[in-house]
């Protein structure tokens, strides 16, 4: 029995999976091919797969909320990826939240009850080129997040350094360097919006179990530990989560102030929001707002993702805004 291939869609928060996911479902589509997705958030809102779903309402998917697909979902994934495969799918598409690990997902897919149905292409990492070289300060008193920076560009078959529109010659040249430093043999990719030849992604499908294994024997478990007054099942260090909700329109201006004065903890949000003039997608990055007009008519909501957000203040002052 063929095995279906499986890639993994890698990256910090922010640097573009999904813009690139959907992407390479546009291709598989005009390929006349099944695609299956699996998606995680860290947080208990989906806002990545509504995304999907807003674009194909047919699309074929799995979701994982509220926890590291690579830590307290990972016993998960197993029963996820066999739904997925009930759809008898082509190929199957993983895309991890922005701080989990990508080669303990990629041990997962070695599990007794999928290896004879699955195997792994590749996994692509896609990076944000105007704040990766900064990644190391942020995140420096959090070993443990380094890592998994680190270990999502090492352990990449594909890196996509994403956003080089916003960023100098010279500044490319260095993340170029750094990232070629800690992953010497991976083809790299510099990309705006994510776009590359997707072709060029869904081509060589081989059987890489042997790789598998050898993450699995060459490193050691990855754990996110918690911080001190954390709950121990918390699954991501100090990345949390705030979802908040609206109730009558606001001004991009508000929001957007709003939103800078959680930097430098803020390191993403995104959300369906009323304007006057209807809905947006919001799309925060590090240091930037983007909106996009959306067809969306469900809830509107923010989802707000940092490092040790403080809820209480943030509520706060999200009441004092609407008022």
């Amino acid at each position: 029995m063929d095995r279906i291939p499986v890639i993994v869609l890698s990256g910090f928060l922010g640097s573009g999976k999904t813009t690139l996911l959907k992407q390479l479902l546009q291709t598989c589509e005009e390929k006349r091919l099944t695609p299956a997705v699996l998606m995680n958030e860290i947080g208990k809102t989906d806002m990545d797969g509504e995304i999907l779903l807003e674009k194909n309402k047919q699309q074929i998917i799995e979701k994982l909320l509220d926890g590291c697909i690579c830590c307290s979902k990972k016993g998960e994934v197993s029963t996820s990826i066999k739904k997925l495969l009930e759809n008898k799918p082509d190929i199957i598409f993983i895309e991890l939240t922005g701080v989990a690990n990508p080669e303990e997902v990629v041990d997962s897919l070695t599990e007794p009850e999928l290896i004879e149905y699955v195997c792994l292409q590749k996994v692509i990492t896609v990076l944000d080129g105007e704040n990766v070289l900064e990644y190391n300060s942020i995140f420096g008193s959090d070993r443990e997040l380094v890592q998994t920076t680190r270990r999502q560009i090492e352990v990449a078959d594909v890196l996509i350094v994403n956003k080089i529109d916003l960023i100098s010659e010279s500044q490319q040249d260095k993340v170029q360097k750094v990232v070629k430093k800690q992953n010497t043999v991976s083809p790299i990719y510099f990309t705006s919006y994510s776009e590359v030849d997707s072709d060029l992604l869904l081509t060589g499908i081989k059987d890489r179990v042997n790789k598998i294994s050898l993450y699995k024997n060459s490193h050691a478990e990855h754990k996110h530990k918690p911080s001190n007054g954390q709950k121990q099942n918390r699954s991501y260090s100090r990345i949390n989560t705030i979802t908040l909700d609206f109730n009558q329109p606001l001004k991009p201006a508000k929001v957007d102030k709003f939103l800078k004065k959680w930097q430098p903890n803020l390191l993403r949000a995104k959300g369906y929001i009323p304007f006057k003039d209807g809905c947006y997608l919001l799309q925060h990055v590090m240091k930037r707002t983007y909106l996009e007009p959306s067809e969306h008519v469900g809830r509107h909501y923010l989802v707000m993702i940092g490092l040790d957000l403080n809820k209480e203040a943030i509520q706060s002052e999200w009441v004092k805004l609407k008022a």
